[in-house]
């Protein structure tokens, strides 16, 4: 009988250790962020209104509809007078780059950025295990991930990747890459930065899609440190609970909307096409169809599910004077929006599409205003906003979005770990105390507007 006993029992046992087995195991595969340190130049490059006149007038291929162009599209961008500019601009060589610039470029922000993560984290180079390194716009030999290790001399074993061309999305696409490599290996630490080439890709044409840019984006960077350490989760800030990527590639309108090309003049620069904003929205529609049932409550998903039917039950359409569309709210599963500050009318777009609130996307907006779009490190400047305001409380969910050339649409949901506060080294501190400003109007209009009211035939360009 009592071997009988053993004979049940010893598969039950089997069964939960299995059980217990894998849920330990779980635990070593878990994303944490331990810090990051967004990358602020000096001040010597930052790029006022003034400023950005001279630029204009010193770049002789530029008419008067070009300028036209320029002024209207800076001032409905939603950026400010403290961004900051390539040092080439200042030097009066936007026109004529070389590959130079654009290392020593990335080499500021290796020396500043990740130097000052290694600080406050009291993490040595030689304890990173995994090291990724996301530019889009720039290719060096050796990689830009091999300078680093050069520069901290990182240890021979080191898992490095170096991505081009993942465009805005690139941080989370690196985040990506770094949880995949977690669910494999235990104990690590892993390095992720993040930014844009500026300097070899100043558009100094006239093509008007290519200008944009010019217009929108600005330097920045991030450097985030991971780990899977289970030791380590109660020092994490943020802990990674879902992440989605969604990329339309295949489709032609969507492929072609963001992309790196020349001109008719032969010259080099980022087409931004007026489709960007239809292909953005079908991008962020088809990723939350996806995404809503991994980040909401199931609670909302049922409400959401019978209002649905209940509306098609009653055959009558939001036009006719029906019922209303029914409409997902995300904020039952998220306390934080943190999205790619791409510009005003990108903000203003996943606004609408979520239906959140001014309130819910002043970081984002603040961000833009201060740091303008740049681009894979934006979200980080978010967070950091979010952070020097004391939003961020144990248990918060922060959902972060990002758009990009691809066309892709990713996003991942993290959780606070533990109260966050604004620290010295917040890119914000000596800022925050000033945002949100009164007013996010800039002077540009007030001090350029006579330029609309010139006439083409009698326009005689300043010197």
């Amino acid at each position: 009988m009592e071997l009988l006993i053993l004979l049940y029992a010893l598969p039950i046992f089997y069964f939960l250790f299995m059980i217990g087995k894998r849920v330990y195991a779980r635990g070593d595969q878990e994303c944490y962020i331990l810090d990051y340190q967004c990358y602020k130049p000096t001040s010597d490059r930052m790029i006022d209104t003034e400023f950005c006149y001279e630029v204009v007038k010193r770049t002789k291929e530029l008419g008067l509809q070009e300028a036209k162009f320029l002024l209207q599209a800076t001032v409905s961008s939603g950026i400010g007078e403290r961004t900051y500019a390539p040092k080439i601009v200042f030097e009066g060589r936007e026109q004529n780059p070389t590959v130079l610039d654009g290392v020593l470029e990335m080499e500021e922000l290796f020396h500043d950025s990740v130097a000052k993560l290694f600080a406050k984290t009291g993490i040595r180079p030689s304890e990173i295990d995994v090291l990724l390194v996301n530019v889009s716009m720039l290719t060096t030999v050796p990689s830009l991930a091999a300078r680093l290790i050069n520069h901290y001399k990182m240890r021979d074993d080191i898992k490095v990747y170096n991505l081009t061309g993942m465009g805005c999305s690139g941080s989370l696409i690196s985040v990506d890459v770094v949880r995949n490599i977690f669910k494999s290996n235990k104990n690590l630490y892993a390095l992720v930065v993040t930014t844009e080439s500026m300097a070899p890709n100043w558009y100094a044409g006239t093509d008007k899609s290519m200008l944009l840019a010019n217009c929108l984006f600005r330097i920045g960077g991030c450097a985030i440190l991971l780990t899977n350490k289970r030791a380590l989760k109660h020092k994490a800030m943020l802990k990674l609970n879902c992440l989605l990527r969604t990329h339309h590639g295949a489709r032609d309108e969507s492929y072609n909307c963001c992309i790196q090309k020349e001109d008719e003049q032969g010259r080099l620069g980022f087409h931004l096409g007026k489709n960007l904003p239809k292909v953005g929205t079908v991008a962020l529609v088809d990723h939350l169809k996806e995404i809503a049932p991994k980040i909401l409550p199931l609670s909302e998903l049922l409400r959401f599910m019978v209002m649905f039917l209940v509306r098609k039950m009653s055959k009558t359409s939001s036009v006719a004077g029906g019922k209303k569309k029914p409409v997902i709210n995300f904020k039952t599963g998220v306390d934080h929006f943190c999205l790619h500050a791409g510009g005003r009318a990108v903000i203003d777009g996943v606004k609408l599409s979520l239906g959140l609130s001014e309130y819910d996307v002043e970081p984002t907006r603040m961000t833009m205003h201060r740091f303008g779009n740049t681009s894979a490190s934006s979200l980080w400047y978010v967070l950091g906003y979010m952070e020097a305001k004391k939003r961020l409380k144990k248990g918060d969910k922060v959902w972060m979005i990002s758009l990009g050339a691809g066309f892709e649409c990713n996003s991942g949901l993290w959780e606070v770990v533990r109260n966050l506060d604004l620290d010295d080294a917040n890119a914000w501190k000596d800022c925050i105390d000033g945002y949100p400003p009164v007013t996010l109007v800039n002077p540009f209009m007030e001090k350029f507007g006579w330029i609309n009211q010139e006439d083409p035939a009698t326009f005689i360009r300043p010197e």
